[in-house]
């Protein structure tokens, strides 16, 4: 079993303990997945970069459920 494998890749099941079929996605359901998580580390990278409070230690992991959820959208 690969250690990592891309999260656009056909084969994303192979490191996956709960969920063990996926739907094969479209080039375009791909690409918007591709998309969302750039966009989401752009802005999250962008966060990180305005330094250390407690308004950031909050903002960084809505980022993270924002990409999530968009995700799910796209493969559910």
């Amino acid at each position: 079993m690969p250690d990592t494998v891309d999260s656009t890749s056909d084969n994303r099941t192979v490191n996956n303990t709960m969920r063990h079929a996926y739907r094969v996605l479209s080039d375009e359901e791909k690409a918007n997945m591709q998309a969302v998580k750039d966009a989401g580390l752009a802005f999250h990278d962008l966060i990180a970069g305005l330094g250390n409070s407690q308004e950031i230690s909050l903002a960084k992991p809505k980022v993270e459920e924002a990409v999530m959820w968009a995700v799910k959208s796209i493969t559910a």
